[in-house]
Order: C-alpha cells, then sequence, then structure tokens
C-alpha cells in the first residue's frame, strides 16, 4: 500500500487518505476552505515564484526544476520535518492545484519523502550512512 498519495485539490475526498496537507503556496482557485478537509497547509513547500515561473511546466526541463527544488527545500527544514513526520505517522496525501500533477513540485516532493523513508530504519532512525559505519578494521593505531 502507498503512504504518500499525490492528488488534486479538485479531487473528491477519500476516506483513506489519511493526512491531507496543502502544499501549495496559493489557496486554489474556486476551492472552499470548509470543502478542503485540510490537516495542514504547508506553503514554505512550494516552490519559489522564480523557480516555478522559470520551470514553467516545460517537462524537459524537470529533472533540473526537482534538483533547484531539493535545494530550496532546505530553507524549510521545520515544514519539512513536519510533513516527514505525517508519513511517518501513516497514509499522507499530498494536495496541489496543479493539473499536471507527475511533472509538478508534489511529485517530487512525493519522491524525496519515499527516498527518506527508504533511508530509514524499522526503529524509525536514519540508516547511517557508509561513511560513518564502524570501521570493521578494530581501533586505529596510537
Amino acid at each position: 500500500m502507498e503512504q504518500v498519495r499525490i492528488r488534486r485539490v479538485y479531487d473528491p475526498v477519500d476516506p483513506g487518505d489519511g493526512t491531507r496537507v496543502l502544499i501549495d503556496r496559493l489557496w486554489p482557485r474556486g476551492v472552499k476552505k470548509s470543502a478542503l478537509l485540510l490537516d495542514a497547509w504547508e506553503k514554505s513547500l512550494a516552490p519559489s515564484t522564480d523557480l516555478r515561473r522559470w520551470f514553467g511546466h516545460d517537462v524537459e526541463r524537470w529533472r533540473e526544476f526537482c534538483r533547484r527544488y531539493r535545494a530550496e527545500l532546505g530553507a524549510a527544514p521545520e515544514a519539512w520535518g513536519r510533513l516527514l513526520g505525517y508519513a511517518r505517522r501513516g497514509r499522507l496525501t499530498l494536495l496541489t492545484a496543479t493539473r499536471d500533477v507527475e511533472h509538478s513540485h508534489a511529485a517530487a516532493l512525493g519522491a524525496l519523502l519515499d527516498a527518506e523513508r527508504a533511508e530509514e530504519e524499522p526503529t524509525g532512525e536514519r540508516a547511517s550512512p557508509v561513511c560513518f559505519a564502524p570501521d570493521e578494521s578494530g581501533p586505529a593505531p596510537d
């Protein structure tokens, strides 16, 4: 079962959505706040206006968009931490008004969440990167 779903805000609410988080900077047009049934609105996880305009939903720029967006997320560690916490607790649905969901910040964010969770051990702690793994050869000489 998928842990992170990506859905458009215009899709009907599904009882299996789990925690529903809007990740767009602006409120979606034509949607009443009472109709969206949100658990959170993480505006700071949306790409910057400059990045969004540069991308312009040009599929040829998708890989570079993902790289730049990942770099921008470093400026929102608290929001990223909250989102990761939601994902750890169960099903998480990322909501966006974007038409092309497959080539959107929501898809990039979902992939980042999946990658982060794949690195975690069953205890919920992050796995130690190889460079920090204990040296198998024994203690260092004095």
